[in-house]
Parts: C-alpha cells; sequence; structure tokens
C-alpha cells in the first residue's frame, strides 16, 4: 500500500484514533486481517468473524509490527476505531486506488473466474507492474485487501468478483470502480440461490453497468459466444469489444486444435494481426479464457505478437484449478478440486477425455472422481444427472461418485446413459475413494479429481501424490 499517515486512515475511515502517541505515524507496510501476516508497519484490520475475532489478536498484531489497528472497539493498543471495519476497509481501498490512478480490469463470470484472472495477470504482468487478486479472494473483504497491495509503481490492478445475490457485484464495483469490465460467461453456479440464469444475467451485468462512457475510457470486454452476456452491451454506455469463437468478435480464435496431452492450440486474431497460441494449459476450455484475456491485453495497449508470447508462457497460479501432476509410476493426478459448478464440471471432463487418448495408447484409463456440486437448488437432481450421463459419452473408464445423495445423483446419470456393471461406483466419502483408488490405479491412468469447494475433495488427489499436509487459500 503507499504510505499513509494514521492521521489520514482515520479521515478516510471515519475512524477515531484511539491510544494513538503520534497521528503521524504512517503505515509503510501491508494491510492484513491474519495476525501471523502483519510485517512492520502494517496494519492490521480486525474482523469478528464466526469463528474467531480478530480483536483478540490485536496485541500480538502490534507486537509484532503493525502500527495500527482498525477495530471496531478500543483494544488497548494504537487503533482507529470505526463502526464498521468492513465498510472501512472499503472505503480506504477506494481512496488509494483514486490516488494512484491505476487501471482497474474487473472481470466476473460464473465459470472461470479466477483461471482467466489469472492469465489476464500473467499476460499484463508482462507489459508492466501489475497487481491482482490470489486464489478465489473475490468478495467483501478479499477484494479490498487486494487493491490496498497496489503501489505507486503498479499500472494494471486485476479484480475478479463473485456474486452471490443481486447488488453484490455493484457494491464491489463501488469500492475499486473499474474503467474495464470483463463478462466471461453466465452459467448455472449458484441458481439456487439467484433463482435462474436470467437472474445470474442481471448480477454480472452489474459489472458493465458501472463502467464509464465511452468517452471517458470506459471498456465493456463481453463473450460473444455467450448470448445472455453478448446481450449485456445494452446496458453500458462504454465501448464494447467482443471476444470468442463467433465470426464478429473483435478478438477471436481460429484452428483451435488439441495436443494429444490435452492442450489447446489456435491463432489468435486482434484488430491488429494475428499469432499463434499454444496453451500450457490442459482443456478447450481454456481457448475462451485466453481471449478473454487477450481481449484485455490489446485494449490496454500490447501487441498481438506480446499477448500471444505471455499466453503461450502462463501457467497456473492458483491451486487446484486443473493442476496436472504425474506420479513416479506413471499416473497422472488432475486435482481440479477448488470447486464446481455444472459449466466447470463438464469442461474438466471434457478435458479428461482429451486427456485420455494418449492414456489409452499407452494401455491407461481415465478416472472421474467426483463429488457433488453445490447450491444448485431445485435444479441438482438434474445437472448432476447430465453430469453423469456426459461421462459416459466421453467414455470415461471409471466414475468415482463420491458422497451421499448427489453422489447417487451422478451414478444414476451413467445407469440411464447405459452404463452398467463396474464402471461406475458410488463411495462414501474421501478415504473411501483414496483407497479404492489406491488398489486399483495402473500406470499410464490420469485421474481427475473435482467437486465443490466445500466438500473438500482434494483430499484425495493430495492423498494420492503424498501431499495431505497442504492447506488452500479459501
Amino acid at each position: 500500500m503507499i504510505a499513509l499517515s494514521l492521521a489520514e486512515i482515520a479521515d478516510i475511515t471515519g475512524g477515531r484514533p484511539h491510544d494513538i502517541p503520534d497521528p503521524s505515524v504512517r503505515v509503510t507496510g501491508p494491510v492484513v486481517i491474519d495476525s501471523r501476516q502483519v510485517e512492520a508497519g502494517s496494519l492490521f484490520a480486525a474482523f469478528d468473524g464466526e469463528h474467531v475475532d480478530g480483536h483478540d489478536y490485536a496485541e500480538r498484531a502490534v507486537a509484532a509490527g503493525a502500527a495500527a489497528v482498525l477495530a471496531a472497539r478500543p483494544v488497548g493498543v494504537p487503533a482507529i476505531v470505526v463502526p464498521d471495519v468492513e465498510k472501512a476497509l472499503g472505503a480506504l481501498a477506494r481512496a488509494v486506488v483514486e490516488r494512484l490512478g491505476t487501471d482497474v480490469v474487473a472481470l466476473t463470470g460464473s465459470a472461470g473466474k479466477t483461471s482467466t484472472k489469472d492469465l489476464i495477470a500473467q499476460v499484463l504482468q508482462a507489459h508492466a507492474p501489475t497487481v491482482w487478486t490470489p486464489g478465489s479472494l473475490n468478495n467483501e473483504i478479499g477484494l479490498p485487501l487486494t487493491a490496498l497491495k497496489a503501489t505507486g509503481e503498479t499500472r494494471h490492478l486485476v479484480l475478479e468478483m463473485g456474486a452471490r445475490g443481486i447488488g453484490h457485484i455493484a457494491y464491489l464495483t463501488g469500492l475499486t470502480p473499474p474503467r474495464i469490465g470483463l463478462v466471461l460467461n453466465v452459467g448455472t453456479a449458484h441458481i439456487g440461490e439467484f433463482g435462474g440464469r436470467e437472474q445470474i444475467a442481471q448480477a454480472k451485468g452489474e459489472l458493465v453497468e458501472a463502467l464509464p462512457s465511452e468517452a471517458e475510457g470506459g471498456i465493456a470486454v463481453l463473450n460473444a459466444d455467450d448470448p445472455l452476456v453478448r446481450a449485456m452491451s445494452s446496458r453500458t454506455k462504454a465501448r464494447t469489444v467482443l471476444f470468442g469463437e463467433a465470426d464478429d468478435a473483435d478478438v477471436r480464435a481460429t484452428e483451435v486444435r488439441m495436443a494429444p496431452g490435452g492442450q489447446p492450440s489456435f491463432t489468435l486474431h486482434t484488430p491488429t494481426g494475428c499469432s499463434d497460441v499454444t496453451l500450457r494449459l490442459y482443456g478447450e476450455h481454456h481457448v475462451s479464457n485466453a481471449l478473454a484475456a487477450a481481449a484485455v491485453a490489446h485494449v490496454l495497449g500490447m501487441s498481438v505478437e506480446e499477448i500471444a508470447t505471455a499466453l503461450s508462457g502462463a501457467g497456473t497460479l492458483s491451486r487446484w484449478r486443473m493442476e496436472v501432476t504425474e506420479r513416479a509410476d506413471g499416473v497422472t493426478i488432475v486435482n481440479d478440486a477448488y470447486n464446481a459448478n455444472p459449466e466447470s464440471m463438464r469442461a474438466a471432463l471434457r478435458a479428461l477425455a482429451a486427456m485420455g487418448g494418449a492414456a489409452r495408447a499407452n494401455g491407461g484409463r481415465t478416472w472421474a472422481v467426483l463429488g457433488p456440486m453445490a447450491e444448485l437448488g431445485d435444479a441438482s437432481l438434474a445437472e448432476h444427472d447430465a453430469v453423469g450421463r456426459l461421462a459416459v459419452r466421453l467414455n470415461v473408464s471409471k466414475l468415482v461418485a463420491v458422497g451421499g445423495r448427489e453422489a447417487s445423483w451422478l451414478q444414476l446419470g451413467a445407469y440411464n446413459e447405459g452404463s452398467w456393471g463396474e464402471e461406475s461406483v458410488v463411495v462414501s466419502d474421501a478415504r473411501a475413494a483414496v483407497d479404492l483408488l489406491r488398489s486399483e490405479l495402473r500406470p499410464g491412468d490420469v485421474v481427475l479429481v473435482k467437486a465443490s469447494r466445500s466438500i473438500g475433495l482434494e483430499r484425495v488427489a493430495l492423498a494420492l501424490l503424498e501431499r495431505e499436509g497442504e492447506v488452500a487459500d479459501r
């Protein structure tokens, strides 16, 4: 964060200095919400969470070097006391971003947000200093914490925005007003909370409504291949740039092809020319993500050659999203267990099928270890059934459905598609899945592990890789 005095922070947040001997003391370190992450000169924001009250760690934070605490009540150490810590953090983020004048790129979508954000970050970082959302910290707390990492050298600020309902994205754009807004897709993630795809589109479109006008430099980057996203052009005053495989897309892909191992390549077309791209990522769905990143980079002034080079060198920054690891015995583990919805589940299965071509040539098999997809409401049975059917259509060798009711629905779909015998099995939990796989895997097999984050199915992948001690960002 740019250096600010405690007096300035109090003024920005509407707070009251408490136990601060010298208000001119400056915060020169990061803003953190975990006392274990405090560095010299930090500002520690104390949140009263569901399980832990950060105010109880205020003394520890200051002892570790924090300049002060942003708190909802006096804590016995230097603090700026505010009525609402979350709103104060947001106000501080907005003030810092406005002072910096950094180009803010915001993105949202039902699927692929984090992977696309990681691609944008790597492409833009090759162009100029860039700060981006770590992992999936895309909510009312994670977004301002990311924005506050920007410094005077930061040229691009890339912010992922999630939504749990109508108005959430509008709120986030108020914290860090974007100049460029990217909408990837409108799917069925959280459909149980929203009530339908039209409501999801309404929520995602709040991003383009928040953009400045074309005359003020606002740019809406929209998916030409998704009708609900394309239609958002009527909801914005910003200039519209389309990406996709549609003929009228400003940034598009032709000659899409898949390597035997499941990595896509294509010819990238922009208004300034074309260049070949070979992705290191697995799955054809990453072509759309790459085009979205290319469109953002294009409007920010990068040449098509620079974009293609950066995309071809980009990897996975966030853990447990199509994370591919080959064991010493030749078994390949695809850990995509960070989260799941119907769209991302289908994309992952297609990626597994593409990787399976090479596996079968070497006598290997494909395994889909799938768990429940959460927050689907009344659509849950039909969506799980459809995923089970797709696994059969893609000729997945064996479906391992993990969990309770939803697992039985996955297997039901496989049965309804004509898969019988030992081609699918339901197991009770992650440990049972691990036991099954350890007894049956053989060299050349490819194992996909995927479910909603709340299920914790990454434990299967980590156990198979003997890395059980890892913990994800939440």
